[in-house]
C-alpha cells in the first residue's frame, strides 16, 4: 500500500486572518496573479458566500498592500519570457492567458515588451540557446518549423529564419504552402 492510496483528510477550512498568512506565504514563494491565488485560496475556505467573502477579502488587503498586481506580475513575466527563455509574443501570450491575465492588459504589456524587438533575432538567439542543428533534410526541416512556431515566432518570421540559415532551398521546397495555410 502506497502513499497515494490512503484516503486524505478533510482540511479544516481557515479563517480569514489564516488564508491571509496562507495567501502571503504563497506569494513568497512565487508571484502569481489574482486568478491562480483564488483558484488555490478556493481549496482552503468552506464552500459559497462565506468563503469568497473570505476570498475577496485577503485578495483586496494583498493588493493595497502591494502584494498581489496582475500589471507588474505581466510585464515581469513577459520580460523573463522573452530575455532568458528567448520566447516569440505569441508563446508569452499565451502563456499569461493560462495564468488569468485579463486579454486587455496581456495586449497592452505585449505591445510595451516586444515594441523594439527584432522577431527574427529573436529567433535565432532562440535556436543558438536551445541548440538546433541545421536541418539537413525536408523531415528536420518541418521539425525546426514546428519548434520555432512552438515557442511563438510567426510562420513568415520562421521561413525567413530557414532561407538564410539552410543553404539548399530543396529541403525546404514544399513546405511553405503547407505550413502557412
Amino acid at each position: 500500500m502506497g502513499l497515494s492510496d490512503r484516503p486524505k483528510k478533510a482540511r479544516e477550512p481557515l479563517t480569514e486572518l489564516a488564508l491571509f498568512d496562507y495567501a502571503t506565504a504563497s506569494l513568497g514563494r512565487r508571484a502569481q496573479t489574482v486568478a491562480e491565488l483564488k483558484r488555490k485560496l478556493r481549496t482552503r475556505v468552506e464552500a459559497g458566500d462565506t468563503g469568497e467573502q473570505k476570498i475577496i477579502s485577503v485578495i483586496r488587503k494583498l493588493k493595497e498592500y502591494g502584494f498581489l498586481n496582475d500589471a507588474s506580475f505581466a510585464a515581469d513575466f513577459a520580460r523573463l519570457r522573452q530575455e532568458n527563455d528567448k520566447f516569440g509574443r505569441r508563446r508569452v501570450q499565451q502563456g499569461l492567458m493560462q495564468k488569468g491575465v485579463h486579454p486587455e492588459l496581456v495586449s497592452s504589456t505585449l505591445d510595451v515588451a516586444y515594441e523594439n524587438v527584432n522577431e527574427e533575432q529573436l529567433a535565432r538567439a532562440y535556436i543558438e540557446r536551445k541548440r538546433i542543428a541545421q536541418p539537413k533534410d525536408k523531415k528536420e526541416a518541418a521539425r525546426t518549423i514546428r519548434r520555432l512556431i512552438a515557442a511563438g515566432f510567426t510562420p513568415p518570421t520562421v521561413f525567413k529564419v530557414l532561407r538564410n540559415w539552410v543553404p539548399d532551398e530543396d529541403s525546404l521546397e514544399g513546405l511553405d504552402a503547407g505550413e502557412e495555410a
